[in-house]
């Protein structure tokens, strides 16, 4: 079975959140269930200059104005497609915003043709290779299937995976006539959304399946709460919809082995674990002394909660407890919290930004990892937290809920409890979540149980991963 994959980022040849892990191990995994996976992915800069052979595998003159070609490549196991068009996509900055931090203006150029492109590919445009199913991801990649339906396409079943709701790819009317689409396509059936032209809505209506990154997640998006305007197609399309939670790559994720951490460990040799610890204490400038430390590696946004635990960061240090902080985001967030550094000089730690080796050795040597957020489609930083022997603390929704067994006593007593849940989603339910935290860390025997079921989940990709391939058989048997 040959799949199409269409995404803006993938990892490790760019990556700016959990979307580029998903987007580059879920080909491995799936390579065990006979499922070939092509990666669709923008030429930026990084991902350019990461080929150390490509070969010229189609050419578009004028794509929306601008010259481009997609060249095969292999890379890190994966097998990419780099739509490599300068005029788009060599530009300083990131993926979505430049050097300043804001949305390039021509951004809905930049992914429709992304979208365009990978239509063409599912059309047979790679001379002897043609995809049987076509899988996109977010707003970035949604007007794939929209292409499909509206060009001539449409007996090539297409997946719609959404990894976040909120982000939407909305944009003004003024912009479908540059699109290169049929007029029908701007209506309630295709594009349209409140008189705009919205990518993910549009991705959404025509895909033949909808997945979303945990089953949790594919409930609340039903709701008014969680569903951000889209909640009515997501009932309307409930009978397609999947909820499948993602894991991670536990080669790359695997504290046995791990050459980011100071020093390796497993679940048979926990004291091992101390060294990155120390490492961790050291890096953010922490005492070295035997309170807990509770690390964040997460953007820095209201969504993720992270002014709930501005709310509680001098109750935890009162408690006795570190916190060590990696991510960047919201300005006013990141004040907040390099003012607590400041406050709190040898407890609070803070690194601006975003360090690939750093978040490693977070998960190693801290021991909790705070993830408040107000909603998560999956998360993943917890399934690192898990593999790792660093609890996560989570609040209750989406795919925490899904992935976590919180430590109630029957959880404990039955020895299945991994981390702590908490509801409501505020900053009183999060403290009251710490106290229990504390409690069980002052009882190394039951710290070290949490530790140990956690590091015994299966956090790989395998049974997501098989359960992908049957929605793609499924697809196939409907052609």
């Amino acid at each position: 079975m040959n799949v199409l994959s269409v995404a803006s980022e993938v990892f490790p040849l760019i990556k700016t959140g959990g979307l580029a892990d998903v987007a580059g191990a879920l080909p491995v995994a799936l390579a065990g269930h006979g499922v070939r996976v092509r990666t669709l992915v923008p030429g930026y800069p990084a991902v350019v200059q990461s080929l150390t052979s490509s070969e010229v595998v189609a050419e578009f003159p004028d794509l929306f104005g601008e010259e481009a070609r997609v060249l095969a490549a292999t890379h890190a196991g994966l097998d990419i497609l780099v739509l490599d068009a300068p005029g788009f996509f060599d530009r300083t900055g990131g993926p979505y915003t430049d050097a300043t931090g804001k949305d390039f203006v021509d951004n809905w150029k930049r992914f429709a043709a992304l979208s365009y492109v990978g239509a063409e590919i599912a059309r047979g445009r790679i001379a002897g290779w043609k995809p049987d199913i076509v899988h996109a991801h977010d707003w970035q990649a949604a007007m794939t299937p929209v292409y499909m339906r509206f060009t001539g396409i449409a007996n090539t079943p297409s997946v719609m995976t959404v990894h976040n709701l909120a982000f939407q790819g909305q944009f003004g009317p003024q912009i479908f006539p540059s699109l290169a689409l049929p007029p029908e396509a701007f209506s309630v059936d295709g594009l349209e959304y409140y008189g705009d032209v919205g990518f993910l809505k549009g991705g959404l209506q025509t895909a033949w399946a909808i997945t979303t990154v945990s089953p949790t997640y594919a409930h609340e998006i039903m709701m008014p709460e969680f569903g951000m305007g889209l909640e009515g197609l997501m009932n309307a399309r409930a009978s397609e919809l999947w909820g499948i939670v993602n894991g991670i790559d536990t080669a790359i994720w695997n504290p046995e082995l791990d050459p980011h951490i100071a020093g390796t460990f497993s679940a048979g040799s926990l004291r091992r674990r101390l060294v990155n610890r120390k490492a961790l204490s050291d890096r953010f400038g922490l005492h070295d002394d035997q309170g807990p430390i509770f690390c964040v590696v997460s953007r820095l946004t209201w969504q993720k909660g992270i002014d709930l635990i501005i709310e509680v960061v001098d109750w935890i240090v009162s408690q006795g407890g570190k916190l060590a902080v990696l991510g960047s985001g919201d300005q006013g967030l990141e004040g907040a919290l390099l003012a607590a550094a400041s406050r709190h000089r040898g407890r609070v730690g803070i690194a601006i930004g975003y360090d690939e080796p750093l978040s490693h050795l977070m998960q190693a040597g801290a021991d909790a990892i705070l993830i408040p957020s107000r909603f998560e489609p999956c998360g993943l930083t917890q399934l690192y937290g898990l593999r790792y022997g660093c609890i996560p603390v989570v609040a209750r929704t989406g795919g925490l809920a899904d992935t976590v067994i919180d430590a109630n006593q029957a959880a404990l007593t039955a020895r299945v409890a991994t981390g702590f849940q908490f509801t409501p989603i505020n900053a009183e339910g999060l403290r009251q979540a710490l106290r229990r935290v504390f409690k069980a860390y002052h009882e190394p025997k039951v710290w070290a149980r949490l530790q140990n079921q956690g590091m015994k989940s299966d956090v790989s990709w395998e049974h997501s991963a098989e359960r992908y391939a049957h929605l793609y058989s499924s697809l196939l048997a409907r052609v």
